[in-house]
């Protein structure tokens, strides 16, 4: 891809902002379109033509609202960090997504697809999984609106993520481990694809982030960004202002794009996405797509990956099963062409020092995912004291007990 002029910039930002993009054929600027097999075309334009009919329809967006109001417990609460604020020497307010239903902002965007496939005549759901948050969040969904529902995890993820596996099989859904691969999120989507290829006119695919094929990318950001509009309305109301910075992690980057698209507008409010640095920068040993990927096309759209020098999808590590995933939503790969966000990279080991803080000090135990989010925003309020910071919580941490039971608290964490 080349690179965009500064008047090429301005004119992508402003047509994002006035709702141009996605263009007809999926597009995010250079980024997104559709890239799938023919067999799976037909229930792409059905599902694009329902998208289009239903999130237009007052019916459906009335159930759907009563349905986060009522079951997903929205809206999610705007909590100001005071114990953070005085360690970091800033005003931190949450964005506390761990509050909803399931434990994490995954279940606004399984709520509404799992409304959407009923209506389009659906007769069982698949979805993928890493963290287990958009598993659970599909398999609750999919019991509220009756329907069967098959999840598939990595092996890998099956293991560190054991208890959503079983909350998910409580939930009445079928888990499929996948051992082919890298037994990650990457593994887990491959295997959907499959299985919606044999059956794509009974089977409903309710992907989990805004990736994949058009109208994917577009559907998750409209069904999350109840988000951003709610941290919107929350910080006029209790701070008097908007937040100089917002931050959130990001893998395929559904929590942030939720976040960050009611702000895009608000010039004023920078904005951050925090990937995940893993272990170092080496191709391999992170899952910093943005901070260091090329251009291609993998699982349905074109977008930002990290590949090698011959195009091949490189492994990629993360401490959190929701992050380690090798490509990322073509809206973020747009906004960071545009130069609209910021993204930025924290290690494992930050990560897991910001989660330890953030227990210690606010009793609240955030994601690994989110964690990021936190070790990103810590660093940017020591270069600008005194700054008004949201971050996005995600989800809750109960889900990674397993992976942290591996990593004693800090000293410096420990009360007294």
């Amino acid at each position: 891809m080349t690179e965009l002029t500064a008047t090429e910039r301005d004119a992508l930002l402003e047509d994002l902002l006035a709702g141009r993009l996605p263009d007809a054929c999926g597009r995010f600027g250079p980024f997104g379109g559709r890239y799938v097999p023919e067999t799976l075309v037909p229930a792409l334009e059905r599902l694009t033509d329902g998208v289009d009919r239903y999130l237009r329809e007052p019916a459906f967006l009335e159930r759907f609202h009563r349905e986060l109001d009522t079951w997903v417990g929205r809206p999610t609460a705007l909590t100001y960090a005071a114990n953070l604020s005085q360690a970091w020497g800033a005003e931190v307010w949450l964005k506390r997504e761990d509050l909803a239903h399931t434990g994490a902002h995954k279940i606004n965007n399984a709520v509404g697809q799992a409304l959407l496939a009923r209506h389009l005549g659906a007769r069982r759901v698949i979805a993928e999984t890493g963290a287990g948050q958009h598993g659970v969040a599909s398999a609750a969904a999919c019991a509220r609106v009756g329907l069967p529902c098959t999840v598939y995890m990595g092996a890998v993820d099956v293991e560190r993520q054991a208890p959503n596996v079983d909350r998910m099989r409580r939930l009445g859904a079928e888990v499929k481990s996948v051992t082919s691969g890298d037994r990650t999120l990457r593994s887990a989507i491959d295997e959907a694809l499959r299985d919606w290829v044999s059956d794509p006119e009974q089977t409903y695919y309710l992907l989990g982030s805004a990736i994949g094929p058009h109208p994917y990318p577009y559907l998750v950001r409209e069904l999350h960004a109840v988000i951003g509009r709610e941290a919107r309305t929350q910080m006029l109301d209790a701070a008097g202002a908007l937040p100089d910075a917002v931050f959130a992690c990001v893998g395929g980057g559904s929590n942030a794009i939720g976040l960050f698209h009611p702000l895009l507008a608000d010039r004023e409010v920078q904005i951050f996405g925090v990937e995940a640095g893993g272990r170092g920068m080496a191709l391999g040993d992170n899952s910093a797509t943005l901070a260091s990927g090329r251009p291609g096309v993998l699982q349905g759209c074109y977008t930002v990956l990290l590949q090698d020098d011959d195009g091949q999808i490189r492994g990629t590590h993360s401490v959190s099963a929701g992050l380690d995933y090798p490509g990322v939503g073509p809206e973020h790969a747009l906004l960071q062409a545009v130069g609209r966000v910021r993204y930025i990279v924290a290690d494992d080991a930050a990560a897991l020092d910001a989660l330890n803080e953030c227990c210690a000090l606010e009793g609240i135990l955030p994601a690994l995912e989110t964690a990021h989010a936190f070790a990103g925003a810590r660093d940017w309020a020591a270069d600008n004291p005194g700054r008004r910071i949201l971050i996005g919580l995600s989800g809750r941490g109960d889900k990674d007990m397993p992976t942290l039971a591996r990593y004693p608290v800090e000293p410096r964490h420990a009360r007294p």
